[in-house]
């Protein structure tokens, strides 16, 4: 199966030079952080300060896009960052990166090294195809706080992933809901990597590539299927 993908015209507009590029992936083998995932986290630390060269990371021409866009929906962009952009002050501070499980640790690390939005969902708890749009505010969007489930609302504007159950993703790729995420248990997902101008789209193929072959790596037999990424221009 190909989990549908779509983005509304209201995130076209806002945002003309996004691109997001996705990969499907079954018989995934998953579990806890290993000596190897970690080391892989370690070395994207090591690429990204490579990268940076002395800035920071909100400075690279790809964040500062990201900010701009987030600014544009009405989010703080030093308050609410962007994925990339908070795992990397992450990997550049000194507890480095957290170590979650290995799936996510693999798209984390192509995250930091490369300076791309990447988020994975659970194929089996998404509900439906998967949407990019405008909130109009109604939207549940199911968290824990406390220790407790609640219930939140995005401000109306806000750009969310959603499925047929609600919202799986608040402020673009800033904050994932725990009801599609991926844990030890995951054997399908869906990897979704997220660029804006001025990143060109053979870097976000070259990202996609590199996570594909990680998966392939740390999955040996995983059906793995990169798409070609699709541009909002």
């Amino acid at each position: 199966m190909t989990l549908p993908l779509t983005v509304s015209d209201e995130v076209r507009a806002l945002a003309p030079g996004f691109t997001h590029l996705a990969i499907e992936a079954h018989g995934l083998v998953n579990g806890p952080s290993t000596e190897a995932s970690s080391a892989l986290l370690d070395d994207a630390a090591r690429r990204l300060a490579g990268r940076l060269d002395g800035r920071a990371p909100h400075e690279d021409p790809h964040m500062a896009a990201w900010r701009a866009v987030y600014t544009a929906f009405g989010s703080k962009p030093s308050r609410t960052r962007n994925s990339a952009e908070a795992l990397a002050r992450r990997a550049l501070a000194d507890g480095g990166l957290p170590r979650i499980n290995l799936l996510v640790d693999l798209y984390n690390a192509v995250s930091v090294a490369r300076l791309v939005p990447v988020g994975g969902e659970d194929l089996d708890r998404v509900e439906g195809g998967m949407r990019l749009v405008r909130a109009t505010g109604q939207e549940d969007f199911v968290t824990v706080a406390g220790g407790a489930e609640t219930v939140e609302h995005p401000d109306a504007g806000e750009v969310v992933w959603c499925d047929g159950a609600g919202v799986t993703c608040r402020r673009w790729n800033w904050r994932q809901g725990p009801r599609t995420r991926l844990t030890e248990e995951t054997t399908s997902g869906i990897f979704l990597l997220e660029s804006l101008a001025p990143m060109p789209v053979p870097e976000v193929e070259a990202a996609g590539a590199e996570l594909a072959e990680l998966l392939e790596k740390f999955s040996p037999g995983a059906r793995v299927e990169v798409r070609a990424p699709e541009s909002a221009a």
